[in-house]
């Protein structure tokens, strides 16, 4: 597999009905700060939504915001999709109000990493540039 040129590119997407984009918002910025190529979906975007945009940017991870509750079923959706299109070589981690007791049954669907309030920025950071695809010369 050849190595990707250029900085980690993470989609930032809020799916669902949830109306709350500040966490996202203060994510997406944290990692363009840390020279990362983010693409902010907004608000209200479907999974298939969210995984179509992942392929065609041809993003190295995917960042969900949830705060809705429907943390189990959309993180699911995204990772089945992920598989139906191949493109399971996409790492997704997520965050916002989830529970301690579905943290774990989460990673074992293939969610990589939640971060939950309280995870600074620079934790959140430092994880993907430890565990997403290294960007050239990194």
């Amino acid at each position: 597999m050849a190595v990707a040129a250029g900085p980690i590119r993470v989609v930032v997407a809020k799916p669902g009905l949830d109306g709350h984009d500040r966490g996202a918002k203060v994510i997406a910025r944290a990692l363009r700060d840390a020279g990362m190529e983010v693409i902010y979906t907004g608000l209200h975007q479907t999974p298939e939504q969210v995984v179509d945009t992942a392929i065609q940017e041809d993003a190295d991870a995917i960042g969900l915001s949830i705060l809705s509750g429907a943390h189990n079923t959309l993180f699911a959706k995204v990772i089945q999709l992920l598989k139906e299109r191949d493109a399971e070589d996409i790492k997704v981690f997520g965050g916002g109000i989830i529970p301690e007791a579905d943290i774990a049954p989460l990673k074992e669907q293939g969610v990589a990493e939640i971060f939950t309030p309280g995870a600074t920025t620079t934790a959140i950071v430092d994880w993907v540039r430890a565990n997403v695809r290294q960007a050239a010369g990194a």
